[in-house]
């Protein structure tokens, strides 16, 4: 016996069971709730309502953190390289000219 597994956690297989049964009543329930319920109406709104405060709230989190998180340190190597093409961008727009 190891000391790890037996730590009284529950194994990958027992879990996967655990998630496939529960998922399958979910979709048995929300089905009846959906199709043969008096409620159909109300829990379509709800699940709408949801799914869009849900899409909504993420959106909400990455422009919050595009806002909020400081601007990346320049990279040395990249601003030399962007130099270096800069001044060979003038070079040909100079013989351009000429």
């Amino acid at each position: 016996m190891s000391g790890v597994s037996d730590v009284g956690l529950m194994s990958d297989k027992n879990l996967g069971y655990l998630l496939l049964i529960a998922s399958f009543a979910g979709i048995l329930i929300y089905g009846w709730l959906v199709l043969l319920s008096p409620w159909a109406i109300l829990v379509l709104q709800v699940t709408a309502f949801l799914a869009v405060a849900g899409v909504l709230a993420i959106l909400a989190w990455i422009g919050y953190t595009l806002a909020t998180a400081p601007p990346p340190e320049p990279i040395p190597e990249l601003e030399t390289v962007k130099s270096e093409a800069s001044k060979g961008q003038e070079r040909r727009d100079e013989s351009r000219e000429s």
